[in-house]
């Protein structure tokens, strides 16, 4: 008797020593959550996730394979243990249709099992070949690989997809994505989310001079991240305002700036209210004026919490090849513009001194004008919960 299930695999969950079941609670947990729209099942066994019950395999591998901390998904024959010439007879039938060379890889978690797992090998692949004459073996650098797990039951599988790896997601605490309508942002939530960390997002929405078009985009955005790092809310930040003012009372070549400034000061008062511990942007080190060190120095002064920026380091190439890699570029080429592009000054300061921002930022001080501003932008703050 034989039945069919997807065996899913983890990595660095195994380095978690004491806290490790901790870490399989939060996976399995998402693995259910990302199998259920296909009404499969999802069970923890022996440092394993077995799934079961789906009728569409295709897309049952790929949903699991974008859950943050699978390692890789195998699709695998159950078999009973106890009748180990089926066993031999299972690893022939699953070779038949391959040609070249192929070994057989045996683990024996079930240390009672009457072969040791070079038995096993021995064994299963010399069965193997009596059966298909196409096939030879290579120890060392094979096309195919059998693998045999001795656990409960016997389990065999050929083919082996690999996922994307990390941490669960829920596992290191909130943060707040900065997500703009460009490449880079949605990479740099998919990198911190990859460490196990809950996403949120912030959107600065200028209407009238960014429409309904580029928020979609945005929601787009949010919504593929959500097949890797599960729920997320978006908040939609009524901008324009806070534009228009720095645009009319600061100097021109420092309204670049003076608006990063004011987006960082509303995310950090948005995490407040969501519990996230850091931010995260995507931005990278000289890309464009207001991602000089001296640039993000005086952006970074107004916050009270850590900023991520996980592609600093990265060229736009590495970004771009990534973006495809999540399936995020092509959303994010769409020719919608966001805030970032309203009001952009033809000279921009790059080399910006702290205390120059400060100076060029204190018209909008009086009065107390800039917190009036801001606090109804996040009163007006409209809140989107997005599921995979």
């Amino acid at each position: 008797m034989t039945s069919k299930l997807l065996l899913v695999k983890y990595a660095e969950i195994h380095l978690k020593g004491q806290n490790r079941p901790y870490f399989q609670r939060l996976l399995l947990r998402n693995v259910r959550q990302a199998v259920k729209h296909l009404n499969a099942d999802a069970q923890l066994y022996d440092s394993r996730i077995f799934v079961t019950g789906y009728a569409d395999e295709s897309a049952c591998i790929d949903a699991i394979t974008k859950v943050f901390g699978v390692h890789a998904v195998c699709p695998a024959v159950q078999i009973d243990k106890n009748d180990f010439d089926a066993i031999c007879d299972l690893a022939a039938d699953l070779m038949k249709d391959v040609s070249g060379s192929f070994k057989v890889a045996a683990r024996r978690a079930d240390k009672r099992f009457f072969l040791d797992s070079p038995q096993i090998c021995a064994q299963v692949g010399a069965h193997i070949l009596r059966n298909n004459k196409q096939l030879k073996v290579d120890v060392h650098q094979p096309d195919h690989v059998l693998n045999v797990e001795i656990r409960d039951q016997a389990l065999l599988y050929v083919k082996t997809y690999p996922a994307v790896g990390g941490l669960p997601t829920g596992t290191a605490g909130r943060a707040m994505l900065l997500l703009s309508g460009g490449i880079d942002s949605p990479v740099a939530g998919f990198r911190i989310a990859k460490r196990g960390v809950q996403l949120s997002a912030v959107y600065y929405h200028s209407f009238p001079y960014t429409g309904e078009p580029v928020k979609e985009k945005i929601i787009s955005l949010a919504k593929i991240l959500t097949a890797y790092c599960g729920p997320i809310r978006l908040f939609v930040v009524p901008f324009t305002e806070i534009q228009q003012a720095i645009h009319e009372k600061c100097p021109d070549d420092f309204t670049t700036l003076i608006m990063r400034r004011n987006m960082m000061r509303i995310a950090d008062m948005l995490a407040d209210k969501n519990k996230a511990l850091a931010l995260i942007t995507g931005e990278s080190i000289g890309q464009v004026a207001s991602q000089t060190l001296e640039a993000l120095a005086c952006t970074d002064e107004v916050v009270s919490r850590p900023v991520f920026r996980p592609l600093i380091g990265m060229d736009k190439l590495e970004i771009i090849k990534e973006a495809q890699q999540i399936g995020t570029y092509e959303t994010s080429c769409l020719p919608y513009e966001d805030c970032c592009t309203v009001f952009t000054p033809r000279h921009p300061v790059t080399h910006p001194k702290l205390r120059q921002a400060q100076l060029a930022e204190r018209p909008l001080l009086d009065d107390d004008l800039l917190e009036q501003m801001i606090q109804r932008a996040v009163e007006g703050t409209e809140v989107i919960d997005l599921k995979p």
